[in-house]
């Protein structure tokens, strides 16, 4: 399936469990009742067809497994209360702008988010915030329960040899890389050039002769919000660049289009539409100044001499990471990139960027890749590159010696099911359950119905 289809499918989903409720004027039927907290039928439903559009496998009859799911949920999020665990808002803000913008983006605009989820944003933002606060509640109990687990390495080197063979996971191909990027240098009149657009923009918004989101459609190098009239949706400070943020938290009047603005990934001009608290709406249009082929080029021998002093001894790859490269992630870890993903040092294939992985492929340890072209992700900008293959390790299953991180996740996860598992167990013995007639018939992962828990739900 594409991922198209696939976004379809989630948004028509959140439209059911959304807005189908809210059209239903039938009373509810209470299904199970933990603590002073009701589960109703028609959530557990919502909640089955969420995970059928999103293909997620159960184990067991879903009238079972979701609402003892839920009903574990009401134990967390009662004990969240207690313990006064503070959301952080600005978080929780930045999840429901993300999920909001998602659906902006797929459907086209505002008017067609209402129509088809059949309520005003207002009302979903309020929905899928609660939402979202809940989760993080239930996370930060389960982490304030587990936060000192710690395993030694006599702990983790004696749960690996309790674990069957058959039961390790298997690791697969990793590779240990090195970088080095250099950005070819652009040229003071392109720069100067993209400046005098960007003003010529700003003086036809301000002079009342062109729209702004005509413009950011017509000119605006931001494909993800060019389609849009250049808006961003909603966003905290902490997720635009710093330099776009000040200028447009700055910004007041909305009819004025902000100064140029310098960014890590081109030059902008803002206007303001919207500010609600922490949070603002904007327009932009975001130029990027062109490299030319001879500057390319240029870059391109530069690093091919650089990689010709390494194969040959003058230099190591550590060193002229640290001279000459501009990234800022792997120059002071001695050219060694870095895994967002793991915090680690390795890669899957399919983690690398694809210009790197396509090269990596080829190579054995020790071997140095003649100098290529990589668009940055992040800035978007064409800069060339050469890396080196450090080390491979073949996929494998896991081994104590190779995979000690692996082994030890594993070995303190085991250790946080137990412990969680646990505290189930007894807020289950000191809290109230009802479960209805009906819904009784199964077979639960908890023991509802021990001597008290019967007790409670006759």
């Amino acid at each position: 399936m594409t991922t198209w289809r696939r976004a379809l499918l989630v948004v028509a989903n959140v439209a059911m469990c959304l807005g189908l409720c809210a059209q239903n004027n039938v009373a509810e039927e209470v299904a199970w009742v933990v603590g002073d907290e009701p589960i109703f039928k028609s959530e557990i439903e919502e909640q089955y067809l969420n995970m059928q559009y999103e293909r997620m496998e159960l184990n067991g009859n879903p009238y079972c497994v979701i609402p003892e799911q839920m009903a574990i949920n009401k134990l967390f999020l009662h004990q969240a209360k207690l313990d006064t665990i503070e959301v952080q808002e600005a978080q929780i803000i930045k999840e429901v702008d993300s999920r909001i913008n998602f659906y902006i983006a797929n459907l086209g605009s505002r008017e067609k988010v209402e129509e088809y989820f059949h309520q005003t944003l207002p009302q979903m933002r309020e929905k899928l915030a609660d939402m979202f606060r809940d989760q993080y509640a239930v996370q930060m109990v389960q982490r304030n329960l587990t936060e000192k687990v710690k395993s030694t390495p006599g702990e983790v080197r004696r749960f690996f040899n309790t674990v069957p063979k058959d039961s390790l996971p298997y690791i697969p191909l990793q590779v240990v890389v090195q970088l080095i990027t250099v950005n070819p240098v652009i040229p003071q009149q392109e720069i100067d050039d993209v400046k005098s657009r960007l003003r010529d923009y700003a003086n036809r918004v301000n002079s009342g002769e062109s729209e702004f989101s005509t413009l950011a459609i017509l000119y605006s190098e931001d494909q993800a919000t060019s389609v849009y009239g250049g808006e961003t949706g909603f966003q905290s400070r902490s997720v635009l660049l710093p330099e776009y943020a000040t200028a447009a938290f700055n910004l007041s009047d909305p009819k004025r289009v902000s100064n140029i603005v310098e960014a890590e990934d081109g030059y902008h001009i803002i206007q303001l539409i919207e500010k609600r608290g922490d949070r603002i709406n904007t327009r932009h249009i975001l130029l990027r100044p062109k490299v030319s082929d001879k500057d390319l080029i240029d870059a391109l021998n530069r690093l091919d001499t650089v990689r010709n002093d390494i194969v040959n001894g003058k230099i190591t790859f550590k060193q002229a990471a640290f001279m000459i490269s501009q990234d800022k992630d792997s120059r002071n870890n001695d050219g060694i990139m870095l895994n967002e993903e793991t915090h680690t040092n390795r890669f899957e294939m399919q983690q690398l960027p694809a210009e790197i992985g396509k090269l990596i492929d080829g190579m054995q340890p020790g071997d140095v890749s003649k100098p290529f072209v990589m668009t940055n992700s992040k800035t978007r900008r064409d800069q060339v590159c050469i890396v080196k293959l450090m080390e491979r390790i073949d996929g494998h299953k896991a081994d104590l010696a190779e995979d000690y991180q692996t082994i030890k996740e594993m070995c303190e996860g085991e250790r946080k099911e137990h412990i969680i598992r646990d505290w189930i167990k007894e807020k289950q013995r000191t809290t109230h359950v009802y479960i209805e007639e009906g819904w009784r018939d199964c077979e639960f992962k908890y023991d509802w119905f021990n001597q008290d828990a019967t007790k409670r739900t006759e």
